[in-house]
């Protein structure tokens, strides 16, 4: 639920609780600063999204309006004046200082009811996406910040469906955007009425909740995802389990068909300091989600240090070639071992099981073979499917073009030969560096 807040900042003690009473009567949060320095820290920790000010202030209004206008202008709130006044030149004095709108009192109830409620529908208009209609980041930073300012418990989702970019250069931009608002309304029916749902991107979602409602969401939306994904792709795609972008002429590795992943912190165990430790901690919670193909929540858990607890991994460089064109494997195996790659070089189609346990490779340079018997297909089968816990990458190099049929049998990408070892290595570094995440 979008909780709308106003700052009221006036001297008067019995007139600003009077509107404070009405506006509350309106399901507004309400906030009374009853001096200008005051007013200053409320509008920095919760960004009301209106300001009355009246002119019983100390300082004068006027130059009060133009310094809010300065320290709000990424936020923009409506700014309503409130004077005794009646006065033509006192309202365009005032409305050229920056104001929205200028009341002269006494106003009745029912009209200043109606024209605060005016200005905060308006204010809140400008903020919606228009492919999913869901509030912009403008909105969702500022529910964030007031999050962080309130002792209350809380959680923060980070939602958005990997692989979108290659199935909205596949399929279109009105696919992706129904795709978008597909999931909109699939998140919407799985939280609270006094949840927040927002964008942070024009591409993912924002849910702000409680930390035990949190994971069963996160759990539910996962489920929810992969159950309607498939509608959104043709029967071959979804039927193969991954997309192709080009032609059988190009290099492609395996494009997944698309999922979600979930970042989800709280400050059930820790505290925030302010909103870019916050925002900081959801991106990086978010992208350990995204690291597992498939989709996949991550919940931010409480930290456990001790001396000497991190084990630091060294990376895996080794690099198993099988090619039968002599002249190539000879060049392939100079280039790595220049690169700083450690090589390996078989001759036998079979002795790649035998190196396995004791290479343990990162990436494997696999050939069809013989273009008849295609007997490397055979063998990325048994690697792919038959062999227990196999992390290594398997580019498939063939003269044979048939790009479904490769990646179909397990392989991560397709190289159809001849290609540039440029082309080649580049794949390499990025394989290599997919394993040693």
């Amino acid at each position: 639920m979008l909780v709308k807040v106003v700052l009221i900042i006036d001297k008067r003690k019995e007139q600003s609780t009077k509107y404070k009473k009405i506006l509350e009567n309106a399901d507004i949060t309400v906030f009374l600063a009853s001096d200008f320095a005051h007013a200053l820290g409320v509008i920095n920790s919760f960004e009301p999204d209106l300001i009355l000010i009246s002119d019983s202030l100390d300082i004068d209004v006027k130059k009060a309006i133009e310094q809010i206008r300065i320290l709000t202008y990424n936020t923009r709130p409506a700014i309503v004046a409130l004077s005794k006044s009646n006065h033509i030149q006192d309202k365009i004095d005032i409305l050229d200082s920056g104001a929205d709108d200028f009341l002269s009192e006494p106003i009745n109830q029912e009209e200043f009811k109606a024209r605060i409620s005016a200005h905060l529908r308006r204010n809140l208009e400008n903020c919606f996406s228009e492919k999913t209609m869901l509030f912009d980041s403008k909105v969702t930073y500022k529910m964030i910040k007031r999050n962080l300012n309130k002792n209350e418990e809380w959680a923060i989702m980070l939602i958005d469906i990997d692989n979108l970019e290659f199935y909205k250069e596949l399929y279109g931009e009105l696919a992706a955007d129904k795709l978008l608002q597909t999931y909109s309304a699939i998140i919407k029916s799985s939280i609270e009425t006094s949840d927040y749902l927002g964008q942070l991107t024009s591409e993912n979602f924002v849910v702000i909740t409680n930390s035990e409602r949190a994971e069963k969401v996160a759990n539910y939306l996962v489920y929810a995802f992969d159950t309607v994904v498939s509608k959104f792709y043709s029967q071959a795609d979804a039927k193969r389990g991954f997309m192709f972008l080009h032609g059988d002429d190009s290099a492609e590795d395996k494009i997944n068909l698309v999922s979600t992943s979930i970042g989800v912190i709280s400050n059930k165990f820790k505290r925030y300091a302010d909103i870019k430790q916050v925002i900081n901690s959801l991106i990086s919670t978010h992208k350990l989600a995204k690291y597992k193909t498939g989709s996949m929540y991550v919940v931010e858990r409480p930290e456990i240090k001790a001396e000497n607890a991190v084990e630091r991994k060294e990376e895996n460089n080794n690099i198993l070639i099988m090619e039968p064109d002599e002249a190539l494997s000879v060049l392939l195996e100079a280039t790595a071992r220049l690169q700083g790659y450690n090589v390996k070089i078989i001759n036998e189609f079979e002795d790649i099981f035998y190196s396995l346990n004791d290479f343990s490779p990162a990436v494997i340079i696999l050939d069809a073979g013989d273009s008849e018997t295609l007997k490397g297909l055979d063998i990325c089968r048994k690697l792919k499917f038959d062999t227990e816990n196999l992390k290594s990458n398997i580019i498939f190099t063939t003269t044979v073009h048939d790009k479904e049929m490769v990646l179909n049998a397990g392989a991560d990408l397709y190289l159809p030969k001849p290609y540039e070892l440029s082309v080649m290595f580049g794949w390499i570094k990025k394989f290599r560096d997919n394993y040693n995440e």
